[in-house]
């Protein structure tokens, strides 16, 4: 399968140079050998260290006035990317919509703890607040893992996940992940389904999505009206 791309890339590389100079068309032709060779590069499971369960299984109703995805009752497969992602938000700065925090600071997001205990978490004020990340430069992104706080089975409401070139989120915006079924929060209606917090965390596959930032908002949870963020972890390869 991955020989036949390869060669379709060149044959069509080759057809479409018909005409050009030798140099010109055999430098086509090498792009896209290494386009299909790109292309058919075997992916590779994604090794994520989770952090330790505060309970056991989920609860089998969903709470009032929500939108949930049914649980599995068992422990995600790993997500398969491809070779060389790296967790691209490991220790990079962050920003929130909130000027002060309540509780904690928004570095906790990427300094790589996510564990359910006080200390790890940044606690943001009530209504619709987001925490952003700046990974430095452009990359190809391939999963995003969420960690909101997960002490005990809450559900976060209105939770969407959105990346983009400029700080702004003007530039190259494109949403990956939104659960806001009402669009109570003005940012579209979603179609994804609202979920309980657990260790695993949320990962989400941005299915080609490209950005410098990456900023995921919330609206409360069925625990209480704050924001609370654990830490988010974000996989990637520079874009070439």
């Amino acid at each position: 399968m991955k020989i036949k791309l390869a060669v379709s890339l060149i044959l069509a590389a080759a057809a479409s140079g018909a005409g050009r100079p030798p140099a010109l068309l055999a430098d086509a032709i090498a792009s896209a050998a290494e386009t299909g060779k790109d292309a058919g590069a075997a992916l590779v499971p994604l090794r994520l260290k989770l952090p330790k369960p505060v309970f056991v299984g989920t609860p089998k109703n969903a709470p009032p006035g929500t939108n949930m995805e049914k649980p599995s009752g068992k422990k995600r497969p790993p997500v398969m990317v491809p070779p060389g992602c790296v967790n691209a938000a490991k220790d990079r700065p962050v920003t929130s919509s909130a000027p002060t925090p309540i509780i904690g600071e928004v570095e906790l997001l990427t300094d790589g703890d996510k564990e359910a205990t006080d200390g790890s978490y940044v606690e943001l004020a009530r209504g619709r607040q987001y925490v952003q990340v700046d990974l430095g430069k452009k990359y190809d992104i391939s999963a995003i893992v969420l960690w909101h706080y997960h002490g005990d089975p809450r559900v976060y409401h209105d939770v969407v996940i959105q990346t983009a070139l400029d700080a702004d989120f003007i530039s190259g915006v494109k949403t990956v992940f939104n659960n806001d079924h009402d669009n109570s929060s003005g940012l579209g209606v979603g179609r994804d389904r609202e979920y309980f917090e657990t260790y695993e965390g949320k990962l989400v596959e941005p299915k080609g999505a490209t950005g410098r930032y990456v900023r995921m908002y919330s609206r409360g949870s069925t625990a209480d009206e704050m924001n609370r963020y654990t830490e988010v972890e974000v996989y990637g390869r520079p874009e070439k």
